[in-house]
């Protein structure tokens, strides 16, 4: 008489779903970690507590020196207008993101954004995250 069970229970285990999902999670971090494009003008940030992450498409930078950059190509004051104009021409909601050192006056800060407030875009503020 065979009391033996024909259906055997393998013991190995295998490895191919672990790793399935792995490269998965290695393709999403890759993929998200290339949204956040960091500039790459020397300018230090102001801290703040709350911070949200912005896609830019628009980029004003000004410097601790006042020189002013539009997508990190210099730029004068007097032509920051038409060029945002141009920029912004074309897109239902356009987005300004100020990259602003954190010693330059306030007026300078506020020059840029009534500009781009006048031709109806939103205006971000770039900060560094504080605690």
């Amino acid at each position: 008489m065979n009391l033996r069970s024909k259906n055997r229970i393998n013991a190995e285990f295998s490895m191919s779903s672990m790793t399935d999902i792995i490269f998965l999670l290695l393709i999403f971090f890759m993929l998200t970690s290339n949204f956040v494009a960091p500039t790459g003008l020397p300018v230090s940030l102001p801290t703040s507590k709350a911070s949200d992450i912005t896609m830019q498409k628009i980029s004003v930078t000004i410097t601790e020196d006042l020189k002013y950059y539009l997508n990190e190509k210099p730029i004068a004051l007097d032509d920051i207008e038409p060029q945002l104009t141009a920029l912004l021409q074309g897109t239902e909601e356009g987005a300004v993101v100020l990259h602003v050192d954190k010693s330059v006056p306030v007026e300078h800060l506020v020059r840029v954004a009534g500009i781009a407030k006048n031709l109806n875009a939103s205006v971000t503020l770039a900060t560094v995250p504080g605690e």
